[in-house]
């Protein structure tokens, strides 16, 4: 998708503050500092709209960026974190729980994983949880640009094995490179077809 046109139209915890547009909605979970603020700021050729940080945790609400005013990219807290407060930690579970249960809008959900390891016991539960909605996710692995590219087959087959899902239905990532943008696009494309 050329993408020209895009802004920040809502932040929230609850329903109320959610956009009313009724535009189809792809949401992006990962744990905390596996580059989903870096994803989308490369999917919508921006530098800091999304915004990153080296620090985990960052994101702590639900972000919803207008495409194009075609459809919403939405931005998940991150989960994982071991330096937050447990409850913070279950009030974040809380509000992803309830938009992925209730939101009506939502077409797809996006699993990010690091490319360079292994998927973690939260990943994997939070790839069991997100098919408990009844979501089939698209995974991608990101930070690849940090593995050589001899490397990269491996890497998708590991990922591919530990969150039990079909290597065809996992998309390499790097923010650095922007290798794998146009992949993203098209099979998000064909999602909201």
């Amino acid at each position: 998708m050329n993408v020209q046109n895009v802004y920040l139209e809502a932040v929230g915890v609850k329903f109320e503050q959610y956009p009313t547009s009724g535009l189809p909605e792809i949401a992006f979970a990962g744990k905390s500092n596996v580059g989903k603020s870096s994803l989308l700021n490369g999917l919508i050729n921006r530098k800091k709209l999304a915004r990153t940080s080296g620090q985990p945790g960052k994101t702590q609400t639900i972000n919803f960026y207008n495409v194009e005013e075609k459809l919403y990219l939405v931005d998940l807290p991150g989960y994982g974190y071991a330096r937050v407060a447990k409850s913070d930690r279950e009030r974040w579970a809380k509000i992803i729980e309830d938009y992925l249960h209730q939101r009506e809008t939502l077409k797809q959900v996006v699993l990010l994983v690091d490319g360079r390891h292994e998927p973690s016991n939260n990943d994997q539960m939070m790839m069991d949880w997100i098919k408990s909605f009844g979501y089939d996710p698209l995974v991608i692995a990101t930070k690849m640009d940090k593995l050589k590219r001899s490397q990269h087959g491996k890497a998708i087959k590991t990922i591919a094995k530990t969150l039990n899902v079909k290597s065809s239905h996992i998309l390499p990532f790097s923010a650095v490179t922007k290798d794998g943008k146009d992949q993203i696009w098209e099979a998000l494309s064909q999602i909201l077809q």
